[in-house]
C-alpha cells in the first residue's frame, strides 16, 4: 500500500467525515480520509496481504478488528466502506439496541434489492453487545444482508458468541509503532489545512521521539498531547522536550525500545527476578511501563525466566506467567498491569533452579554426539509379525505391570546407558522430585539384584 500522504499534503475525501473540523480536536481533524493516509498496520495493509487484497477486489468478508485504543479501528471501518463503495452504517453496542439493528437490516435489504448496493455494518465495542443484540445480528450477517466489521479492545473469544465469531475473520491490530507516531506528529505540525501548520511551530526531534514513545501506540494520545503543549506556545516557537514535560507535569521517558537502554532495562528486570529481588524487579518493570514498553515484551521475558531460572522448583511459575499474559490481553491497561505486577512478585519470590536448562543443554549435546545411536530392540515398535520375529519389542517391561511401576531395562541407547542429564536441586518442589528419583533408583537397584521374574507387556508405540 502506498505510504503517500503521511507527512505531505492531505487530500480530503468529500463527505467521508461530515462534522465541522475547525473546532474539532487535532486527533479528529487528522483522521485519514483515504486508506493511503492510514498510518501503521503495514502487516495487514500492503499488497499481497489477505485483508488488503480483499478490499481491493471488493470481496470483503465480515471481520473483527481487535486492537488497543488509538489504533484507528473506527476510522479504518469507514475507510474500508469508502474504498469498496458500500454504505457505512455505524452501530454502538453501548447506546444502540435491537430496534436500531432491525432498522439497519431493513434498509440494507431494500438497498440490496433496489440496486445491489451493499451495506457495511460497523459495530463499535462489539464485545459489549448483549445476548439479544448478538442474536439479532447473527442472521443478517449469515444471510449476507450486511457485512460486519466489529471493533473491540477485548479478546473476541471471551465476549462474542461462537456462532457469530465463526462467521468473521479476526484481524489483530498492533499498537502504532513509535516511528508511525513520529511521522504522524510531523504531519500534524506541517499540515496547514487540518493540523497546526498555520502556526508555523517547530519541534525538536528529541521531543517528538520522546512523545512518540510515551504515547504507547495510541495516536489520539500523541496528538492530544501535542495539541495541549502547542497551546502553551506562541506562533513560530519551538517545542522542546522540557516544554512537553512542563505541559504534562511529568518526565518523558528517554527509553528507546530498539536501542541499548531497552536491553539494559530488560536485562535488569530479568536479573532482579533471578536474584529474588522483588523490589528491584517491580522497579524495572515500572520503569519500562512508564517508558512505553509493550507489556508483551515483559511477559515474554518473564515466561522465559520462569522456565530457565525457576523450572520445576515451582512448576506454577510458568503457569502464572502465561495466565498473567492472558489476563492482560483480556483487561488491557491499566487494569492489566495488576496481573503483570502480581506475576513479577510471584516470580521474584519463587524458589530458583536452573536444573531444567542444564538438563536440556546436556541432552541436546548428547544427542548431537550420538545422532545415529540405534533405539534398543526392547523399546522399538513392533506393528507386524516380521518386526516381532526380528526381536522388536521383545523383553519390553510394561511399567504398569512392574512392582512399583519401575522397569529394570534402560531407556537410553546402549552406548550412553546410565547417563544423567537432570539432577534436581534441594530448592522448592525439586526437593520432592529428588525424593522420587532416589526412591526409583533404590527400587531399580533392588529389582536388578533379584532373579528376573518381572511381568512383561506389549504395547503399540
Amino acid at each position: 500500500m502506498s505510504r503517500r500522504g503521511i507527512v505531505g499534503t492531505v487530500t480530503a475525501a468529500p463527505g467521508l467525515f461530515s462534522e465541522t473540523v475547525s473546532a474539532a480536536p487535532l486527533a479528529h481533524r487528522l483522521r485519514p480520509r483515504t486508506i493511503e493516509e492510514y498510518v501503521g498496520q503495514r502487516q495487514l495493509f500492503t499488497p499481497g496481504t489477505p485483508v488488503y487484497d480483499a478490499i481491493e477486489r471488493g470481496v470483503l468478508g465480515s471481520m473483527i478488528l481487535w486492537g488497543p485504543p488509538g489504533t484507528g479501528k473506527t476510522t479504518l471501518g469507514r475507510l474500508i466502506a469508502q474504498r469498496v463503495g458500500w454504505t457505512f452504517e455505524p452501530f454502538s453496542a453501548v447506546s444502540d439496541g435491537v430496534p436500531r439493528l432491525r432498522v439497519i437490516a431493513e434498509q440494507a435489504r431494500q438497498r440490496l434489492l433496489a440496486s445491489g448496493a451493499r451495506t457495511l455494518l460497523f459495530v463499535d465495542e462489539i464485545h459489549r453487545m448483549n445476548a439479544g443484540q448478538q442474536d439479532a445480528l447473527l442472521p443478517i450477517v449469515e444471510d449476507g444482508t450486511v457485512t460486519l466489521i466489529g471493533a473491540t479492545t477485548e479478546a473476541p473469544s471471551f465476549e462474542i458468541n461462537a456462532a457469530l465469531l465463526s462467521r468473521a475473520r479476526v484481524v489483530v491490530l498492533q499498537p502504532l509503532a513509535a516511528d508511525d507516531l513520529f511521522a504522524l506528529l510531523q504531519r500534524a505540525l506541517r499540515d496547514t489545512d487540518r493540523g497546526l501548520g498555520a502556526r508555523q511551530l517547530t519541534a525538536d526531534v528529541d521531543a517528538l521521539h520522546a512523545l512518540s514513545r510515551w504515547a504507547d501506540g495510541d495516536a489520539r494520545r500523541a496528538l492530544g498531547t501535542l495539541e495541549a503543549a502547542a497551546g502553551a506556545l506562541d506562533d513560530g516557537e519551538t517545542l522542546t522536550i522540557e516544554l512537553l514535560e512542563r505541559a504534562l507535569q511529568q518526565r518523558l521517558p528517554r527509553h528507546d525500545k530498539s536501542g541499548e537502554q531497552h536491553f539494559d532495562l530488560l536485562s535488569a528486570y530479568h536479573k532482579s527476578l533471578r536474584g529474588s529481588d522483588v523490589q528491584g524487579a517491580l522497579y524495572w518493570m515500572a520503569r519500562m511501563i512508564n517508558a512505553g514498553e509493550d507489556p508483551m515484551t515483559l511477559f515474554r521475558r518473564a515466561m522465559a525466566m520462569a522456565a530457565e531460572d525457576i523450572g520445576v522448583a515451582d512448576p506454577r511459575a510458568l503457569q502464572m506467567a502465561v495466565a498473567a499474559r492472558d489476563a492482560f490481553h483480556m483487561l488491557g491497561a491499566p487494569e492489566g498491569l495488576i496481573p503483570l505486577a502480581e506475576m513479577t512478585i510471584y516470580l521474584a519470590t519463587a524458589p530458583k533452579s536452573n536444573r531444567v536448562k542444564v538438563a536440556l543443554d546436556a541432552a541436546l549435546a548428547s544427542a548431537r554426539e550420538t545422532p545415529n545411536a540405534p533405539v534398543p530392540l526392547h523399546l522399538r515398535n513392533a506393528p507386524t509379525k516380521l518386526h516381532q520375529s526380528l526381536g522388536y519389542g521383545a523383553s519390553y517391561e510394561y511399567a504398569h505391570a512392574q512392582p512399583g511401576g519401575v522397569p529394570t531395562h534402560s531407556h537410553l541407547p546402549d552406548e550412553i546407558a546410565g547417563t544423567v542429564y537432570y539432577e534436581p536441586s534441594a530448592l522448592g518442589y525439586e526437593k520432592e522430585i529428588a525424593k522420587r528419583l532416589e526412591w526409583w533408583a533404590a527400587r531399580l537397584s533392588e529389582r536388578r539384584a533379584q532373579p528376573s521374574d518381572a511381568a512383561t507387556g506389549q504395547e503399540d508405540g
